[in-house]
């Protein structure tokens, strides 16, 4: 890691830029921890970079971004709560190695207790490392049905009702919902929560999608048996976005394709995306259903790792949140079964995994793991693209789509 001056002016030549969902041929200009626009310099300025770097023909693209990890290095984030700080820095560190410049630490469905103890303490900065750009709750509001990888007696309700009624002899008259109230009982405070990830048939009142959303955090259906009428109606209220598409909800059915059919559903608002996480690790999504959610809906796809405390590490025991895994043969179940648990793929090969199946651009590949990310959560204006004014979070790579080094801030934190 390189030390940068203040004002110290970069320009990176002989290299494509991902622009414009195309390689374009120019150099890259940075300053301060932001791609600038060149002509300003040249005009207004009349200054020269302080430091040029040859490229050699690589490729220059945005940092993928990480909206569903649960872990890696040996880090679990939902079962280390006593080295939460320790932990995501950790993690942090390691993912740069993959070209992943921001992240959402994900915690599976876990106790009270846990959330309370490990969201406030959850690190934002992490110095050579990737930035946190908030935590995915992955739970507990889901269907126990498809509860996957989760601990079945930690999964809760979001609705508790309070009803009221004439007489204890007759039937409730009146009924109201405190979900809101209950997310907050659960979570403790909001503040560093970005994604949660719910099963829409079990929100009864589904205002509390549209007040997660007032909070700035983006709403994930997924680990449901919802119907795509379910899903529709969750979306309508401001859910955008599905959490591992195919994995731990109802497979596709002609008559009614489940949460499968939002990406061609005709009952989407006008002018509003549904994105889907899709794990491309070459285990938990066959390359035929990886191409049918390419064809159907490319503007939704969001490559996720789905990481656990094994990635990076070898075969062994390990945790994912309150449950002990096993990895065998590049594969991680919960310990004892054959039920899968996470990915321990990192983002780098996903992409090139994806690339292979698709037959789909190298730059929709690089895309489906940072632009398309970063419009999710809503923040394509800093992360996910090159464009001025954007952070200097970047990686190279060559035309294998190999990982050369990462920038983040225009400071190269890895380089192979």
């Amino acid at each position: 890691q390189q030390i940068m001056e203040k004002g110290q002016l970069l320009q990176f030549i002989n290299c494509r830029l991902v622009r414009q969902h195309q390689l374009v041929n120019d150099d890259l200009w940075v300053r301060d921890g932001k791609i600038i626009n060149p002509e300003p310099v040249f005009f207004d300025e009349q200054a020269k970079a302080h430091r040029q770097i040859d490229c050699n023909g690589a490729i220059i693209a945005p940092g993928y971004i990480d909206v569903q990890i649960n872990g890696g290095y040996g880090v679990d984030f939902s079962h280390d709560t006593d080295t939460t700080e320790a932990g995501v820095e950790k993690v942090a560190r390691g993912l740069v190695a993959s070209g992943v410049t921001s992240f959402c630490p994900t915690l599976v469905t876990s106790p009270n207790d846990s959330y309370h103890s490990i969201l406030p303490r959850m690190p934002t900065f992490i110095e050579g490392g990737a930035g946190v750009l908030g935590v995915h709750v992955e739970g507990p509001f889901i269907n126990p049905q498809k509860k996957g990888a989760h601990q079945e007696n930690c999964i809760q309700t979001i609705d508790k009702h309070a009803c009221f009624s004439r007489d204890t002899n007759s039937p409730p008259i009146h009924c109201h919902t405190q979900g809101m109230a209950t997310v907050r009982e659960v979570y403790g405070s909001l503040d560093r929560i970005k994604i949660i990830t719910l099963a829409p048939e079990q929100v009864q009142d589904a205002r509390v999608i549209c007040d997660l959303v007032k909070a700035g955090i983006t709403v994930s259906l997924g680990h449901s048996m919802g119907t795509l009428s379910d899903g529709e109606h969750a979306v309508r209220h401001g859910a955008s976005l599905i959490t591992h598409l195919f994995n731990a909800m109802l497979p596709f059915h002609h008559r009614d394709p489940g949460l499968v059919g939002l990406l061609a559903s005709d009952a989407i608002p006008a002018g509003k995306t549904v994105y889907f996480g899709l794990i491309s690790d070459g285990v938990h999504t066959h390359p035929a259903a990886l191409r049918i959610a390419y064809r159907t809906h490319r503007n939704g796809l969001v490559l996720v790792t789905d990481a656990i405390s094994a990635l990076g590490l070898q075969d062994g025991v390990h945790h994912i949140g309150q449950l002990p895994l096993e990895v065998k043969q590049g594969k991680a179940f919960i310990a004892g079964t054959e039920t899968l648990c996470g990915s321990i793929a990192p983002m780098d090969e996903c992409v090139r995994i994806f690339h292979k199946s698709t037959e789909c651009s190298k730059v929709y590949a690089i895309e489906a793991a940072s632009l398309h990310p970063a419009k999710c959560l809503g923040i394509e204006q800093q992360k996910g693209t090159l464009d001025f004014d954007s952070d200097a979070d970047f990686i190279l790579l060559n035309d294998d789509l190999q990982l050369i080094s990462t920038w983040i801030a225009g400071v190269c934190v890895h380089c192979k």
